[in-house]
């Protein structure tokens, strides 16, 4: 979908005066994205800056999966993730990354590293709208996680793969890419501490799946600031991203909202904090922007704007595609192979045997 189209409408020329959508004909199937720079500015071959964008495409939409998990039809699913990954994250990187309306904001436009905005609110207010659409499993229950071996491995390769995402976004092997390194692992510890310390005083409990939990909190609060602040900075925002996206799964649990992979909590709200903190820690010293703190209220104001307008978008678009698909095709699976497990009823695969209880 990248490929035929999806870079094309992030990346190619403005369609119309508002900025909203590219060109969907520059660079369909990749047509001009070849081994050269795209520009003299660029030390890179256009074509890895496609690919290297093809990334953010692909795991923006899958973030959403969470809120959805066990109950959602498989078409609705492909054909959700099409409708999607078209209609909101193109439009949204285009806006933001592409010279488009966000990018025109204030002075400096609306400042997002490597996907606060892009990635992280449009995929964590999506996921909340979806979750409020379907409803909770038929279990009704909260059902906890089932391996938390894998849970912590995955937790450990994605802080090892977040280091690609923000310091990649440097688009080269240089200093910012060097900073914007540090203050991702910096932030992601800061994330981990908090929630941790806020889950213990919650339930006196030290969980190894809250400390991954409070690691990707800092980690999203982190990515639209990477390349604009010091370290000092990131660490508050880490601090901070842990102790808000806690207190928001303790709201979920009370709303009973069955997002079971809080994304809404750890992506949304983290990703809102992110961009809004981006605002007041950015110094002109790391990325060429000052912020709040370094005399520069203004830049706040164009990222309180900027995370608003996300929500909206991303919320009213992301609506309307799961009303439509629901008349459309249905969105939910029979309460029957909801109840049977979707890896048997739907992919025809056992993931797990039940355990019969003998040695």
């Amino acid at each position: 979908l990248w490929v035929v189209l999806g870079f094309s409408l992030a990346f190619g020329d403005s369609v119309g005066d508002l900025g909203i959508i590219g060109d969907p004909t520059q660079y369909a199937f990749f047509s001009g994205v070849g081994m050269e720079p795209a520009s003299e500015d660029s030390t890179i071959p256009f074509v890895l800056f496609a690919t290297f964008q093809m990334m953010f495409a692909a795991i923006t939409p899958a973030l959403i999966s969470g809120a959805f998990a066990e109950r959602k039809r498989f078409a609705a699913f492909v054909l959700f993730t099409i409708a999607w990954s078209l209609l909101v994250y193109s439009p949204m990187a285009h806006m933001v990354w592409g010279g488009g309306l966000l990018s025109t904001l204030g002075e400096n436009g609306a400042l997002d590293f490597a996907g606060g905005t892009v990635v992280h609110i449009a995929s964590g207010v999506s996921a909340l709208v979806v979750a409020l659409v379907m409803g909770r499993r038929v279990a009704g229950h909260h059902i906890e996680p089932h391996d938390v071996p894998m849970t912590v491995l995955g937790a450990g390769l994605l802080w090892f793969g977040w280091f690609g995402f923000n310091a990649g976004s440097a688009l080269a092997a240089d200093g910012l890419a060097a900073q914007a390194l540090m203050v991702t692992t910096v932030s992601a510890a800061a994330g981990m501490l908090t929630w941790v310390g806020a889950s213990y005083f919650s339930n006196r409990k030290v969980s190894v799946v809250g400390a991954a939990a409070g690691a990707v909190a800092g980690l999203v609060a982190i990515t639209p600031a990477a390349g604009f602040v010091e370290v000092g900075g990131a660490l508050i925002i880490g601090l901070v991203a842990g102790a808000l996206c806690f207190s928001i799964t303790l709201l979920r649990e009370r709303l009973s909202i069955d997002d079971s992979l809080d994304v809404f909590a750890v992506h949304g709200v983290g990703g809102m904090w992110g961009a809004v903190g981006t605002g007041i820690f950015a110094v002109a010293a790391i990325g060429g922007v000052s912020g709040l703190i370094d005399g520069n209220p203004e830049q706040l104001v164009v990222q309180i704007a900027a995370t608003a307008f996300t929500i909206v978008f991303a919320g009213v678009m992301t609506f309307i595609i799961i009303k439509v698909i629901d008349v459309a095709i249905g969105l939910r699976v029979p309460e029957e192979e909801e109840e049977a497990g979707l890896d048997v009823a739907v992919h025809g695969e056992t993931a797990y045997v039940p355990w019969s209880g003998s040695a």
